[in-house]
C-alpha cells in the first residue's frame, strides 16, 4: 500500500492543482456559494475519515435539542437511494446510510435527512420542516453552501498540517482552507495530554486571530448495548470476542479494548462497508460479535450475539463551554 501511494504522487499533484483552482474560484466569487435564512452549522474535516464527525454531530444534538428545533443533513454516504430522503419510522439503513440512520434511531425527535445536493437539501428542509438550526455533517469542503459556523476536526497524531493530498496522503482539501473554521477541534487526544503539548499543537496549527482551538478525547461506554440485555464491558474478559469494524480508523478502539484486557479476533473492513450474506453467515459462527454503533445499524437483526460499544467526545478544560458559547445562538 505504501509503495502504491508513492507511485501515485504525480496524481496527487494534479489533485492538489484542481483543489487549489476550485478554492481560488470560490475565493474570487467566480464560483458562488449560497447562504440560507436558517442558521447552518457545518462539521467536517480536511482529510478522509477518522476524525469523529458523527460523535461531534451527536454532541451538538445533545447540547441544543432542548432549546432549538434541529435538523441534520448528510450526504448519506454508501446509501442505495437517490436524491432527498427524509427520516421516518419505517426508513431503512440502506435508504439513509449508516451514520444518518444511527442518528435517527438514537434521536427520533430530531429530523434527519440526506441529500448529495446540500443546497437542495437545505431548501427542502426549510420548506418542509422549518428548523431553527441545520447541522451539516461532513460538509466543510462543500462550498456551494455558505454556512454560519464551521467546526473543523483534526485527529491527534494525524493533524491536517502534516498531511498531503490524495491519493498519496489523506487530504481531500487544501490545509489553507482551515482559515474558514470558527473552531478547530483536535480529536482523539490522550486523556492526559499536557498543557505543554496542547500549546505546541496550537502553535503548529497556527490559528487565525479569532479562531478557537479546543481538544477532546473519545470516551467509550462501559455498558454494551445490543439485541439482548445490556452487558458490561468487564463481562467480556475471558470470553471469545470477535470485533467487527467498518470504520476509517479502528486503531483507538482496538487499543482501548486490549487495554481493558480483552482478547480479540479483529475483522476489519473498509469504512461504510455493507456486509454480504456470506460475511454475516461467518459472523453467526462466532461466539460473540462486538462492533461499533455505526456498524451495528448495518448488522442489527441479522446476528443474535451482537453488541456495540458507544463513544462520545469529551472536551479538555473549558473546551465544551468555549465551543457551545462560540455558536452565538441568542
Amino acid at each position: 500500500m505504501q509503495l502504491l501511494r508513492i507511485l501515485a504522487f504525480p496524481i496527487s499533484l494534479i489533485y492538489a492543482c484542481v483543489v487549489y483552482l476550485r478554492n481560488f474560484l470560490y475565493d474570487q466569487n467566480l464560483f458562488k456559494g449560497k447562504s440560507f435564512d436558517t442558521k447552518t452549522i457545518c462539521v467536517g474535516n480536511l482529510s478522509v475519515g477518522g476524525t469523529g464527525k458523527t460523535p461531534m454531530i451527536e454532541f451538538f444534538i445533545r447540547n441544543l435539542k432542548d432549546t432549538k428545533k434541529l435538523a441534520v443533513l448528510s450526504r448519506g454516504y454508501g446509501r442505495k437511494s437517490k436524491g432527498f430522503v427524509l427520516s421516518n419510522p419505517q426508513v431503512q439503513v440502506e435508504e439513509l446510510g449508516d451514520e444518518p440512520y444511527q442518528i435517527t434511531k438514537k434521536f427520533p425527535e430530531i429530523t434527519v435527512a440526506v441529500d448529495a445536493n446540500r443546497q437542495q437539501g437545505i431548501a427542502t428542509l426549510e420548506s418542509s420542516v422549518a428548523p431553527d438550526i441545520i447541522l451539516l455533517d461532513d460538509a466543510f469542503q462543500h462550498r456551494k453552501v455558505k454556512c454560519d459556523f464551521y467546526v473543523l476536526l483534526t485527529a491527534y497524531g494525524k493533524l491536517y498540517v502534516d498531511g498531503w493530498y490524495l491519493p498519496t496522503g489523506n487530504l481531500r482539501d487544501s490545509k489553507r482552507e482551515a482559515k474558514r473554521a470558527n473552531v478547530i477541534v483536535v480529536t482523539k487526544c490522550p486523556k492526559n495530554i499536557s498543557d505543554k503539548e496542547q500549546h505546541a499543537i496550537r502553535k503548529k496549527l497556527n490559528p487565525k486571530e479569532k479562531q478557537k482551538v479546543v481538544f477532546s478525547y473519545l470516551e467509550y461506554d462501559t455498558e454494551l448495548k445490543g439485541r439482548a440485555t445490556a452487558m458490561s464491558l468487564a463481562a467480556l474478559q475471558g470470553r471469545k470476542v470477535t470485533l467487527v469494524t467498518g470504520i476509517a480508523d479502528p486503531s483507538p478502539l482496538v487499543a482501548y479494548l486490549k487495554d481493558k484486557g480483552l482478547e480479540l479476533e479483529h475483522l476489519a473492513y473498509s469504512d461504510h462497508h455493507f456486509f454480504s450474506d456470506k460475511e454475516i453467515d461467518m459472523f453467526k459462527t462466532k461466539a460473540l460479535i462486538l462492533t461499533t454503533e455505526k456498524d451495528f445499524v448495518r448488522l442489527s437483526g441479522k446476528i443474535e450475539e451482537l453488541y456495540y460499544i458507544g463513544i462520545k467526545h469529551v472536551f479538555l478544560g473549558n473546551g465544551k463551554t468555549e465551543l457551545v458559547d462560540s455558536l452565538k445562538l441568542n
